[in-house]
C-alpha cells in the first residue's frame, strides 16, 4: 500500500503564542517540519491530510488543569501539530472536549478536530453504545462542548455488541450530509467487524470509515497479525495510540530503579500491572542498547519506527507539557534503514 504523503502546505512562518512572527521558522535536522509545518500524510485513500505527529487530548481536564492544557495547545499551535484527537469520556466526562473548545477560538479552522463516542457517560449505562439515537446525542454535546460547527474526523470508539452496523453506519451517513461531521472512522473494532462495516457501506451507498485506531507500539504488536491485512487491503489509514507504551519506551523507566515521581505508570496502577512485566523489560533493554549504539534514544526510535510502518498517517502521544511536544515532532526525524527494520523485528521477536 503506498503511503500518500503531502508536502508542507503555504509558507515556512509562524507564530507565537502572541500572534506575533516569530523570528525565523524553526528547521529541523532532517526537515521535518518547517516553520509551522510539520509532515502531513493522507489519512488511508481519503482526501483528509492529519499531520504525523498528533496530540492525544486525553490528559485535558485530568492530568492537566487549564492554564497547563492551554500551554499545551498553543505549543501544539506553534509546532504545525493539525491533528488533535479528543473524546466526548476525556476528561471526566466532556472536560478535554470543554477545555479544547474554549481554548481554540479562531486557531478550530487551522486543525483537524477529532473526537469519539460510545464508551460511557454515565453510570446508569444510558449514555454509550453507538445506536441513531445515541449517536446523534452524542455528535450534538460534543459540537456544543467544541464550541464548533462541526467535526472533522468522528470516532466509534468502541464496538456495540447491541446495535447493527447499518444503524449505526445511518447515523453516521446523516450527519456528514448535515455538515456536522466530515469524515468517520472506527477504533478498536475487530477485523471482522470493519468489513462488516465497509460491506455495509458499500452495498448500502452510505459513508465508510477511512481510518481504524488501534494500540500499536515496539512493545505491542498484535495488530499486525489482527488486522494490518486487512487495513491494507480496504485502503484504511491507521492511526496508533499509546506509541509509548504509557511511557515505557520514552527511556525514563529503568527496572529495579525508582519509578518517576508523578508518572503514568506510577500513579495508575492497572497501567503498571499491564506494562512492567519481565517481558518488557527484557524488550525494552534490548531496544535501549539499539539506541545506545546508535546514539539515539527511545523516544526517538519509538516513534520513527512507527512512522515507518504501512498505512501510519499520525501517530497520537498525549503531552502534559509543552516540552513533549516538541520532543514528539522531533522524533520522527530518524530515517530508520531495512537493516535497522530487520534487526529491530529480531528483538522484539517473541
Amino acid at each position: 500500500m503506498t503511503i500518500s504523503l503531502t508536502k508542507p502546505r503555504g509558507r515556512c512562518a509562524r507564530f507565537q503564542e502572541s500572534g506575533l512572527a516569530a523570528a525565523g521558522p524553526i528547521v529541523s535536522a532532517s526537515g521535518a517540519f518547517c516553520g509551522e509545518h510539520v509532515e502531513e500524510r493522507n489519512l488511508g485513500r481519503s482526501g483528509l491530510a492529519v499531520s504525523l505527529v498528533g496530540l492525544g487530548c486525553n490528559n485535558f481536564a485530568g492530568r492537566i488543569d487549564f492554564d497547563a492544557t492551554r500551554r499545551v495547545v498553543h505549543k501544539a499551535l506553534d509546532l504545525g501539530i493539525t491533528h488533535f484527537d479528543n473524546a466526548d469520556t476525556y476528561g471526566e466526562r466532556g472536560g478535554a472536549e470543554e477545555y479544547l473548545g474554549k481554548i481554540l477560538g479562531d486557531r478550530r479552522k487551522d486543525i483537524v478536530l477529532a473526537t469519539k463516542f460510545g464508551r460511557p457517560m454515565d453510570t446508569s449505562g444510558r449514555m454509550q453504545g453507538a445506536s441513531r439515537r445515541y449517536i446523534i446525542d452524542a455528535a450534538e454535546a460534543s459540537l456544543r462542548r467544541l464550541k464548533t460547527d462541526y467535526i472533522d474526523l468522528y470516532w466509534q470508539h468502541i464496538a456495540d455488541k447491541l446495535t447493527p452496523i447499518d444503524e449505526t453506519l445511518r447515523a453516521f451517513d446523516d450527519l456528514v450530509r448535515q455538515g456536522k461531521v466530515r469524515y468517520i472512522a472506527c477504533s478498536t473494532l475487530t477485523s471482522w467487524q470493519v468489513v462488516e462495516a465497509e460491506w455495509t457501506s458499500k452495498t448500502r451507498n452510505l459513508e465508510h470509515f477511512i481510518a481504524c485506531q488501534e494500540r500499536y507500539s515496539l512493545l505491542e504488536r498484535e495488530y499486525e497479525a489482527n488486522m494490518a491485512a486487512m487495513v491494507e487491503a480496504y485502503g484504511l489509514g491507521l492511526i496508533p495510540f499509546s506509541p509509548l507504551a504509557n511511557g515505557l519506551l520514552t527511556g525514563k523507566y529503568r527496572r529495579n530503579q525508582k519509578l518517576p515521581e508523578g508518572a503514568r505508570l506510577t500513579v495508575t496502577q492497572r497501567m503498571a500491572d499491564r506494562y512492567l512485566t519481565e517481558r518488557n523489560w527484557a524488550l525494552v533493554e534490548r531496544l535501549a542498547d539499539f539506541c545506545a549504539a546508535r546514539g539515539r534514544s527511545m523516544l526517538e526510535l519509538a516513534m520513527s519506527w512507527l512512522a515507518s510502518r504501512p498505512g501510519v498517517a499520525s501517530i497520537i502521544a498525549g503531552a502534559t507539557g509543552p516540552e513533549q511536544l516538541a520532543e514528539n515532532v522531533h522524533a520522527v526525524e530518524w530515517a530508520l534503514t531495512s537493516e535497522d527494520l530487520a534487526e529491530i523485528d529480531r528483538l522484539t521477536a517473541s
